[in-house]
């Protein structure tokens, strides 16, 4: 018979299709037509090996030329000389090949895998593992300045106690013990949730390292782990802090260059700080006022349970008639907008954190970097030590210490704990029987609580003033 040739090959049209050629040696074709009219041949070898006739594909053409199929079959037609089965032989290799692909797949994802960093890990829990009502922006804020930079690059099995260590001291070092408190809880939340996930688990084999960090030997000795805290403004501070507002006001109004004075507290943020000292509220909270929920003429605030710290639940708040002239003079100023301290823009709410930083950029004597050496003021932003009072000798006071100072001055004027609380909208302890079945609202015991406190604070500021 004679041998294929490659012009016999380029003649074949789609008429043929199915056709069957044999090139001798057993080698055997079937034409194949598409339906673009492109032509191909499908070889095989067949053979009979084990009482059975067998084929083995030995290539098509034209993507494989003659003398490569030709080639084929005869490797093939020597295997089984060779008493092999050629068919069997090619599984042989193809599994070994696909053996060989995964074992250096698998060496390849061993070798990531052993150099994911503090970062990587970071990165999964943040998508993963932590979901906080701020979309996590402050958690990737503060590890963006003061853990990432230190252990960012640091592969996770090489992190150890006392890399974390080092980090926590740094913060304490710039007096933020509270802070280095905050970023140890973190990070044993982060640790935690990895150490039971793969490949987390398998580079934390020898344990997880927060496990052995005391937060206590790394805190100031003075700190006070327990109630963090304790600063609470006297009535003196109080009415200071009033007759600097005044001061600086007048101090700008009056200044014939008022470029090369400091400008006063935003007018904003002063009522903000009265309105939180006399309702209680925290700053975001305060923030995120709506002029839709504060009906003046009834003296009442409604606070959603979407605005309250860990959404416990609504609160209403009866405004005093101290707190409520805070408001009206509020919406003089912002009344034309939805928010009562709307951002720049005017598009949404002020920034949960600009008021708290208002307050402390102007206490800068109490800023220190991680050297413990006074911080350096960064730029467009005020700097100076116009609401430090009493000289600093009580330190700093925050915006969440008006809070606390409103909580202890209803304390004084006698007012009862549990009603204190309801102010404060804490989630109240009891047994579930209790929580299910006891369904007071509170309304006469907290507005009554309100008015104590803004009357006392009236009193106050009026005979410390006069």
């Amino acid at each position: 018979m004679p041998k294929l040739t490659q012009r016999t090959l380029e003649s074949l049209c789609a008429d043929q299709e199915g056709q069957i050629l044999r090139d001798g040696g057993k080698l055997i074709g079937t034409v194949r037509a598409r339906a673009d009219g492109t032509i191909s041949v499908s070889f095989f070898y067949r053979y009979r090996f084990a009482g059975k006739y067998r084929d083995f594909a030995c290539g098509t053409w034209p993507a494989a030329s003659l003398a490569a199929i030709r080639a084929k079959r005869d490797q093939a037609r020597l295997a089984v000389i060779a008493g092999k089965d050629p068919a069997a032989e090619r599984k042989i290799t193809r599994q070994e090949q696909l053996q060989e692909t995964a074992a250096r797949l698998s060496a390849l994802e061993e070798q990531r895998t052993a150099n994911l960093t503090f970062e990587d890990i970071y990165k999964a829990w943040i998508k993963d593992g932590v979901r906080r009502k701020d979309d996590n922006a402050e958690l990737k804020r503060t590890f963006a300045t003061d853990v990432l930079p230190k252990l960012g690059t640091t592969p996770v099995k090489e992190v150890t106690e006392h890399l974390l260590r080092d980090v926590l001291r740094a913060i304490v070092n710039r007096g933020a013990n509270r802070s280095a408190v905050i970023r140890r809880n973190d990070l044993t939340q982060m640790f935690a949730w990895a150490r039971k996930r793969q490949p987390w688990r398998k580079l934390l084999v020898e344990g997880d390292p927060m496990e052995l960090i005391e937060i206590e030997k790394i805190v100031a000795p003075e700190y006070d782990l327990d109630t963090y805290r304790k600063r609470v403004l006297s009535a003196t501070e109080i009415a200071e802090l009033r007759q600097t507002f005044i001061r600086r006001q007048e101090e700008y109004d009056s200044a014939p260059d008022k470029r090369k004075v400091t400008e006063p507290l935003n007018r904003t943020t002063q009522l903000a700080i009265w309105i939180m000292l006399s309702t209680l509220t925290r700053v975001a909270e305060t923030s995120m006022a709506r002029w839709e929920h504060v009906d003046l003429s009834a003296s009442e605030w409604f606070i959603p349970k979407a605005n309250v710290k860990d959404a416990v639940g609504d609160l209403t708040v009866y405004l005093s008639p101290f707190a409520l002239e805070q408001f009206k003079h509020l919406k003089k100023i912002t009344g034309d907008t939805d928010w009562c301290f709307p951002s720049r823009d005017r598009t949404s709410h002020l920034y949960e954190k600009a008021i708290t930083k208002q307050i402390t950029d102007r206490q800068w004597m109490f800023k220190f970097d991680e050297a413990g050496n006074q911080r350096k003021p960064k730029q467009k932003r005020v700097a100076d030590n116009s609401l430090v009072l009493a000289g600093g000798v009580n330190g700093k006071w925050t915006s969440h210490d008006l809070r606390r100072t409103g909580a202890t001055m209803m304390q004084s004027l006698g007012v009862p704990l549990d009603t204190i609380d309801r102010c404060q909208n804490h989630v109240l302890g009891g047994s579930k029987v209790r929580r299910s079945y006891l369904h007071h609202d509170y309304a006469a015991e907290t507005r009554e609580a309100w008015r104590k406190l803004g009357e006392h604070l009236t009193n106050m500021l009026t005979e410390k003033i006069n």
